[in-house]
């Protein structure tokens, strides 16, 4: 993460020079993020030269790491988002030190997912099809035009919301200085009036991106899903809910997680209302998705189709259930809700810090539990039934994937005025 250029100091010994000396923890954290792009960026050009072949996928289970990581990374976006709405649209304030940084994540998020389908599609070439032949009663056309309009309203909502630091920012000679420069307009201020007007435009862009986040993005990627009627395990009309649901669990989660580790390398104070606030938060979502999930399992056990009562056995009683018990429900829900409800750890930062973490990989369970077991079940008994798990490539890919959406989100804090400063959290939008 760029913030642990926290020792950041930018020095300037003329107008037209500017000294830039990095933290130690920074070129470390850079380095490290960088071989394992390098390491992953091997794996990846290798996939695009021997296709799929590099993977475990096959006609039976078509989906695998790459879609799951996909969802998960989508529903990080829209969940960051979300929150933001909660600061910029419904003014809680008391989560406005992450405002900037939940707008931030979300585009890094969406970026990081695009490209795990880019990895999935076995001709990438034809990427922009659903773009060139719009076929309109397709939710995967749709979908893929909701995420660029959605991906536009959250690069203009962010410039919106760091426009008074930019302002500020390009008086300066520093580094982010050279870059507010380069992306602001010459006689661009900072008065009442302009402060009024970027409320108004955060307000609104907030109000319209919030169907947008919910029925388009995640809502749309579980109706993708949930529109195969082949398979009975997603073919729900909760599918896509739980999906909404799940991404305001997962966002809220990585967002309390980033930004205590950030102030905990910083070496910075942290404010624990705002932590405990928030961790209650995401521990209230989980429970509604919890409630959400089982009644869905509930559902599909009284249905006693067999191919949906195969699935929550794959899931739930297979060899693969310990993603499913230990993974998703036990690190994913049992230990976070301890934590957050048991009085000697609700009030302990580290502690709500271990279960936002543990929620997050939770979700990532959650994910490949919902793409794996129902593809490994044949849709007719004939067929064989599918045994998938990912291979190593398919594990360095991804790494690659994640390193690649960290580097960009790490030089994005450097070069952006994405933290927070204590007179815009006591003053933003007034």
């Amino acid at each position: 993460m760029a913030n642990l250029a926290v020792d950041l100091k930018e020095k300037s010994t003329s107008k037209s020079k500017i000294n830039v000396t990095l933290s130690k923890s920074f070129k470390i954290w850079i380095s490290a993020l960088t071989i394992a792009f390098l390491i992953g960026g091997y794996f990846i050009v290798e996939r695009f030269f021997t296709g799929l072949a590099a993977t475990n996928l096959s006609s039976i289970t078509p989906w695998g790491a790459w879609i799951a990581f996909y969802i998960f990374f989508v529903g990080l976006s829209a969940g960051s988002f979300l929150l933001s709405t909660l600061i910029y649209v419904f003014g809680m304030e008391e989560y406005e030190r992450v405002g900037k940084a939940a707008l931030f994540t979300a585009i890094v998020c969406m970026i990081v997912a695009l490209t795990f389908v880019l990895m999935d599609l076995g001709r990438p070439e034809r990427m922009l099809n659903a773009i060139i032949y719009w076929n309109v009663t397709s939710p995967l056309a749709w979908e893929v035009h909701f995420y660029l309009v959605y991906i536009g309203l959250l690069t203009v909502e962010l410039y919106i919301a760091m426009r008074e630091d930019l302002v500020r920012a390009a008086k300066t000679n520093s580094l982010k200085g050279f870059v507010a420069k380069l992306i602001t307009f010459k006689n661009a201020t900072i008065n009442a009036a302009t402060k009024k007007r970027d409320h108004m435009w955060m307000k609104i862009l907030g109000t319209v991106g919030i169907p947008l986040a919910i029925l388009g993005v995640h809502g749309g990627t579980g109706t993708i899903f949930a529109v195969v009627k082949a398979r009975p395990a997603w073919h729900t009309a909760l599918f896509p809910i739980i999906f909404v649901v799940s991404a305001m669990v997962s966002g809220t989660a990585l967002l309390l997680a980033m930004y205590i580790i950030k102030k905990k390398v910083q070496k910075q104070p942290i404010d624990q209302g705002m932590v405990v606030s928030l961790a209650k938060l995401m521990v209230g979502f989980l429970i509604i998705d919890l409630g959400l999930q089982f009644y869905e399992y509930l559902i599909g056990w009284y249905g006693l189709e067999t191919e949906h009562l195969d699935t929550l056995a794959t899931m739930m009683a297979s060899e693969k259930a310990w993603s499913f018990w230990i993974v998703q429900m036990l690190m994913g829900a049992v230990i976070p809700i301890t934590i957050v409800f048991w009085k000697k750890t609700s009030q302990n930062v580290n502690a709500l810090l271990a279960a936002a973490v543990l929620i997050v990989i939770g979700i990532i369970g959650v994910r490949f539990n919902i793409v794996v077991p129902p593809l490994v079940v044949p849709v007719f008994h004939e067929l064989p039934w599918g045994n998938y798990a990912p291979t190593i490539k398919e594990w360095m890919v991804s790494v690659g994937v994640v390193a690649m959406g960290l580097l960009i989100y790490s030089f994005g804090e450097l070069l952006l005025p994405i933290e927070e400063t204590s007179d815009e959290v006591s003053h933003n939008g007034k």
